[in-house]
């Protein structure tokens, strides 16, 4: 346990004591549980969950109906196992169920999670240009990037010398999440403003273009954009339980589940959908399709829509581009979680490290991926899908296959959750995703790899392929680990 003189020295310089250990019960005393649907509705109602819609006609060659059909079932299926994560809020589950192995997750998230803060910077960064023809996208995100800089510098104040105080009260400890949680229930106001507008001023380009032929939809580009959609969910599974971890657990579960699916799923269905349309109708509407720009600025389209709309639209515009970082608050803020996953040690570096960090990387890398923008867009967030996918099986799989599908103290007892003696050992998911992994790279269909099984017609069906293959691995492998135990004499912890 960590002395009363060294917690005063991290009080000073700024330094998180909680780490990656569960929160104990007698700590998690907020009752707002309304802000579970905030924190996701925020980040997911913006120009991102618009970008995401708009790739069924600008990349797939989707027709706009069939887009939509996509999109709402999509959303309604996938968001059903995904949203299940939240209840986990306040477990340790990289460290219960990978052990030695969490390292595998913790690497792999920190790489998604840049991945999530480049597509943003992208967006915001070309939404910024927009509005001037003095800019271009890379000054655009050189902007975002340095103003989002800012802002979530603000925002990840995890110190107890900023208020002054013992940083060892529950108060200090969730400071920044509590100031990520007021910050994200008002960040998505413009946005839904400006979405409205779109809504108000295109409206009678939409109904005149939107009845206009298309050609039949391929079953490669359905399953394709399907699996798009479900890998821009799915990538949030990682991030869930973080953000609930200060939240009383009196709530009942389905109270719980039902403010973060109504969060996510209202908000990327109204996102995704608008999206689809306006993408859909911009080739008929000159000004809109010189605004996307051949489909590649997402953020020229919405300005483009706009300008009916004079100096309130640029307005407009330029508060959709800077609530980008509604976006980018919540996997700036894991990005830290996830480095003292891999290492402790991690944990003793001050939070503001990792956002210099991480906007380093960020803005050069965006810069050249602005260049193909919905390649980009469309091969980062599948490769995020599939790994998401395996790892949210194998938590779902040990859930309800063997802790009884129960939350209850001896079915996740936070005092052992790094105890190697008394946990799994491990081995069972790490097996399951090397599996996993194995088996869906045939049926992958990215810019620079297409299995051979997707280049027969089937599209990119990787998320789903890894998701059942780790249901079924990690469920045989666990199962041998239990009757390995058994032989030896041994008890199995669950």
């Amino acid at each position: 346990m960590q002395s009363y003189t060294t917690e005063r020295k991290q009080d000073r310089y700024g330094i998180e004591t909680r780490g990656i250990a569960p929160v104990p019960a007698d700590e998690r005393l907020d009752t707002r549980w309304y802000q579970l649907f905030f924190i996701w509705f925020s980040p997911c109602m913006n120009i991102l969950g618009f970008s995401s819609g708009a790739a069924g006609p600008a990349f797939f060659s989707l027709g706009v109906r069939d887009s939509i059909a996509i999109i709402v079932t999509v959303d309604l299926v996938i968001l059903g196992p995904h949203n299940a994560l939240v209840l986990f809020s306040g477990q340790s589950l990289a460290c219960e169920l990978w052990y030695f192995g969490a390292i595998i997750p913790a690497i792999l998230n920190v790489f998604s999670l840049e991945g999530f803060l480049i597509l943003n910077c992208i967006i915001g960064g070309q939404t910024i240009a927009s509005l001037s023809s003095q800019l271009d996208d890379t000054l655009g995100i050189v902007i975002l990037g340095i103003i989002s800089l800012v802002i979530l510098r603000s925002l990840s104040v995890d110190t107890a010398s900023s208020i002054g105080g013992n940083i060892s009260t529950p108060v200090i400890q969730n400071m920044s999440e509590c100031l990520i949680h007021r910050y994200e229930s008002v960040a998505w106001i413009p946005n839904v403003i400006a979405f409205i507008a779109m809504l108000a001023v295109g409206y009678p380009q939409l109904r005149e273009n939107l009845s206009a032929p298309v050609p039949p939809a391929t079953p490669a580009n359905i399953m394709s954009f399907a699996s798009f959609l479900a890998s821009n969910i799915i990538g949030w599974c990682p991030m869930i339980p973080d953000y609930g971890v200060y939240h009383s657990p009196d709530a009942s579960s389905a109270r719980i589940f039902i403010y973060t699916y109504l969060g996510f799923f209202v908000s990327n269905v109204t996102g995704q959908v608008l999206g689809a349309a306006f993408a859909a109708a911009a080739p008929s509407v000159p000004a809109w399709n010189v605004g996307f720009d051949n489909s590649s600025s997402v953020g020229g389209l919405l300005h483009s829509v706009l300008l009916p709309t004079g100096a309130f639209g640029k307005i407009l515009t330029a508060l959709v581009a800077l609530s980008i970082s509604s976006a980018c608050a919540l996997p700036i803020y894991t990005f830290s979680n996830s480095f003292m996953a891999i290492a402790t040690w991690f944990a003793a570096v001050p939070r503001w490290v990792y956002i210099l960090l991480s906007e380093g990387i960020l803005i050069p890398v965006a810069i050249i991926g602005a260049k193909r923008f919905y390649a980009t867009f469309v091969d980062v967030l599948n490769i995020i899908g599939y790994w998401s996918s395996i790892f949210s099986a194998i938590i779902l799989t040990e859930h309800m296959l063997f802790r009884r599908a129960s939350f209850s103290e001896d079915q996740y007892p936070i005092t052992i959750w790094a105890s190697y003696a008394l946990l799994p050992s491990g081995i069972p998911a790490v097996v399951a995703f090397v599996c996993a992994c194995g088996a869906l790279v045939p049926f992958m269909s990215q810019a620079w790899y297409v299995g051979p099984v997707a280049r027969q017609g089937s599209g990119d069906v990787g998320v789903f392929v890894g998701f059942v293959v780790g249901v079924i691995t990690y469920a045989l492998a666990r199962r041998f680990e239990q009757m390995l135990h058994k032989k030896m004499g041994k008890s199995d912890p669950y």
